[in-house]
Formats: structure tokens, C-alpha cells, sequence
């Protein structure tokens, strides 16, 4: 009598360690051509080794993310790589786990309600506008145009949205710019750490822990002074996300957040409220100067919903191109261009084995890049987001926010506040392409441009 075979697990191909290690400095610099060769050469789902050290699974296969953040989320925490973040940004939406999580998601979750959402777009037109007024001056003359470095503006533009939506007032233009450069230097330092771990004894020795941790406190600091400040104003409270937070009551005990608890949600949501909005923005005038195309029917469906006047946000439905617009750039240049899981017990996955401990990367460019799921995917389409074909889209197949039950508390803020600068812009000015080299890819926490992105603007003829 013969006996039952069992099924055989699958193995997944391997990238050597010694060949991960010697792309550990490329990988560092910008791991997105080097993680596209490994997958090309190995296959979607794959071993890979950090700085030739750390064991993780990197997958492109929708269905494996799919799993991790929605179908078994509840074994899938986020992995030390990303709970390292909250070293140096608190313990947040992003940062926290478990019941904390939950308990934290619940609080803060009607802050960010559609209802709640359309009573800040008045905020967020405001900063728009005057961010938009050196521009407008610049161009006071018939016929004239500026060069504009985009990144630059976007960032000023969606550091004072988030600002104003969570503090009621705008950023000193010193206090914008040095949270920018702490941020970015955090930033640096904290992918470094990531890519490269054998640096992180040197980095010790060299005090660059400690240096950093500084910048953290010093960032830290600058909210917590708003915070304070808000807690002596006399008057009636304005109607903010800030505000939002210290009136918040746990549901249980009907206290308060303590001051670190409301420092921590507020360093996050400021934090990652203006980093990704910032980077889908500029990337997407990058796409636009050079699709006139896609600005002329941005152009028409404008005229047909609103004429010549701003946007208002029962406007936003029924511009339903200009959303498309964003949405295929977040495709092509996703904000969030990879997570991270651990496995907090065995599991399978289509055969696959995950032991407990295993850390997995869903590298969620490659799956907005995937030949497999999108036809002529370096292409910028707008129209793959028209409603018939978004309901032929694999799932999982498109995730800028993330998926699940973690998925980014902010996206409809995000959209509506990038709806609103692209239709401002866009009524106010004409755009053209600047003759500059191809602008390279800056995978930190965030996708960022790597050189800074230039578009000719001209005032718009009525």
C-alpha cells in the first residue's frame, strides 16, 4: 500500500547574499532599479537579503499583499523597520499596533469624515491662494512666464494646508522650512539605517543616533508648542484638527489624550499629512507638462462644471477626470512605495510557507508597474481610472493608501486637498515642459524627485 504523498511547499528563488551585499551601496542610493532586477531575474515573490543581512520576502504579487494587510491582517503587524520610525516620530496612527491602535484609530477617525473634510476645504482654499499669490505677481505682465521649481512649491503648499487644517494658522515661513529640513534629514538618516545595517555600529560611535534623536526633539518641540499654545487661548476653540484631538474622549473612561498622546497623532498626521500630498503633486506637473493632451480635456471638463470659478467641494463629484489624473500619477509614482510585515505565527500563502518571524515587503511600485496587471504600465493614462475600468482592476492591483483595515486614515483629505491645488492651478495658469534631464527617483520613506522638477508657467489667457 502506497503511501499518500504530501504536497510539496514551495521554495521561493533566492538572491545570494553575497550578490545583495555587494548592490547594498546601489540599493541604498535607490533600491528601485535594483529591486526591479532582482524580481525581473527571480520572479514576483523572492528572498532577498537587507545590506546582505536581514532575510525578507519581497513580493510583487497583489494576492500576497492582499493577504498580509486585509484576508489575515491580524498575523501581519508592521515589522521593526517601520516601528523604528517611532523613535523619532512617536507612537501615532502609523507607528502603533495592536488594541493601542485600534483604540487610537477609533478617536481620531471622525477628524477625518467626509462631512469633516468639507468644512476645511475653505482652509485649504485659503492657503492655496496665497501661496499661489507670488506667482500671480511674478506674472503680472502679458506675455511673461516663470520657471517654477514644483517640489519647492508643493511642499510650502501642502506643509501650510495640513498646517492651517491642524493648527488654524499658517507656519511661520522660518518654522515651514526648518521642519522641512528636519524632516528630510530624519528621513535620510532613518532609510540609511534601514539599507545599510552594518554602517549602524559606526553610526553609533560617530554620535549620529544622538544627533538625530536631537532634530526628533527639536521637531517635536515646535508642535508641542502649538499644543500649549492652544490650551491658554481663551475664546471659542476654532473648529481644527488639533482641536479635534484635545476633545476627543476614550470611550471607556471618557478621558482625555494626555499632552504626548495628542503631540504624537499631531507630529504624524503633520507629518504625513504634507510628505505624500507634496510628492503626488510635484510628480504630477512633472506628467503634465508633458501631456498637453491630458491638460486640454482637464481643461474641458473644468470649463463644463465650474466656468471660471474656484472649485468647491460639492464640485469635486463631478470632476471626475481630474481625479483620475491624481490617480494615475499615485499609479506611476506611488507616495508609499513599499511596506513592511512580520508574520506573528505560521502561515501559508498558495503553498507558500511563511514561518513565524518571517518580514515581508510588499513593494507596492513594482505592482503599479507589473506588465501582469497593467497594459503599457510606463504610460501615463488617466483613463485607466474611468469607472469601467476600475472595476476590471485585479485587487490589490492599486494601493497608494495601503489596503485594509490600516488603511491611510487621511486618503480623502490627501485627494481632495491635491483636486483642489491641481483646479486652482490650473484655472489661474497655463503650463509648459522645461527642457531639463529625466528626473530620478528618491525612495526614502516616501517617493520623493531627486533633482528638483521645473514647469514654465504663463497666466491664463481667458
Amino acid at each position: 500500500m502506497s503511501a499518500i504523498s504530501q504536497p510539496v511547499a514551495k521554495k521561493l528563488p533566492e538572491v545570494p547574499r553575497l550578490q545583495s551585499l555587494r548592490n547594498s551601496i546601489t540599493l541604498a542610493a535607490n533600491p528601485i532599479p535594483v529591486l526591479n532586477g532582482y524580481l525581473d531575474t527571480y520572479g514576483d515573490t523572492i528572498v532577498v537579503y537587507l545590506g546582505g543581512i536581514r532575510r525578507t520576502v519581497l513580493t510583487r504579487d497583489p494576492g500576497l499583499v492582499q493577504h498580509m494587510l486585509q484576508k489575515n491582517h491580524r498575523n501581519y503587524p508592521k515589522s521593526e523597520l517601520s516601528h523604528g520610525v517611532a523613535r523619532y516620530l512617536g507612537h501615532g496612527l502609523l507607528t502603533s499596533e495592536g488594541s493601542y491602535w485600534l483604540q487610537q484609530r477609533r478617536l481620531i477617525q471622525p477628524g477625518f469624515h467626509r462631512q469633516r473634510i468639507s468644512s476645511l476645504v475653505t482652509l485649504m482654499q485659503a492657503e492655496i491662494n496665497e501661496c499661489l499669490e507670488p506667482l500671480e505677481r511674478q506674472l503680472s505682465q502679458p506675455g511673461s512666464y516663470v520657471e517654477v521649481a514644483v517640489h519647492e512649491l508643493m511642499t510650502t503648499t501642502a506643509f501650510r494646508i495640513i498646517a492651517r487644517s491642524v493648527f488654524s494658522n499658517s507656519l511661520a515661513e522660518a518654522q515651514l522650512h526648518r521642519m522641512a529640513e528636519l524632516l528630510t534629514a530624519i528621513q535620510a538618516f532613518y532609510v540609511r539605517t534601514v539599507r545599510q545595517p552594518y554602517l549602524r555600529p559606526w553610526q553609533h560611535a560617530r554620535g549620529q543616533f544622538q544627533h538625530h534623536d536631537q532634530l526628533a526633539a527639536e521637531l517635536r518641540d515646535i508642535v508641542r508648542g502649538y499644543i500649549r499654545r492652544r490650551k491658554q487661548t481663551s475664546g471659542p476653540p476654532p473648529d481644527d484638527l488639533l482641536q479635534m484631538l484635545l476633545d476627543a474622549r476614550y470611550e471607556d473612561n471618557g478621558e482625555p489624550m494626555t499632552e504626548e498622546q495628542v503631540l504624537d497623532e499631531a507630529a504624524i498626521i503633520l507629518v504625513a499629512g504634507h510628505e505624500t500630498s507634496a510628492n503626488a503633486l510635484s510628480w504630477m506637473w512633472y506628467l503634465l507638462a508633458q501631456h498637453p493632451q491630458v491638460v486640454a480635456k482637464l481643461r474641458t471638463e473644468m470649463t463644463q462644471v465650474l466656468g471660471d470659478r474656484p472649485a468647491t467641494f460639492a464640485d469635486l463629484p463631478s470632476l471626475g477626470y481630474s481625479l483620475q489624473v491624481i490617480q494615475e500619477t499615485m499609479r506611476l509614482y506611488p507616495p508609499a512605495w513599499i511596506l513592511d510585515r512580520v508574520a506573528q505565527e505560521d502561515d501559508t500563502y498558495n503553498g507558500l510557507e511563511l514561518p513565524k518571524g518571517t518580514l515581508i515587503s510588499g513593494y507596492l511600485y513594482g505592482i503599479h508597474h507589473s506588465a501582469k496587471l497593467w497594459d503599457e504600465p510606463e504610460s501615463f493614462r488617466p483613463e485607466r481610472f474611468g469607472p469601467d475600468q476600475i472595476r476590471q482592476q485585479a485587487p490589490y492591483a492599486y494601493i497608494p493608501f495601503g489596503g485594509g483595515p490600516r488603511l491611510c486614515i487621511g486618503n480623502q483629505f490627501a485627494l481632495t486637498e491635491m483636486q483642489l491645488v491641481l483646479l486652482e492651478m490650473l484655472r489661474r495658469f497655463d503650463i509648459e515642459a522645461v527642457a531639463q534631464p529625466p528626473i530620478d527617483l528618491l525612495p526614502m520613506i516616501t517617493l520623493r524627485p531627486r533633482q528638483e522638477i521645473k514647469v514654465r508657467f504663463r497666466r491664463r489667457q481667458a
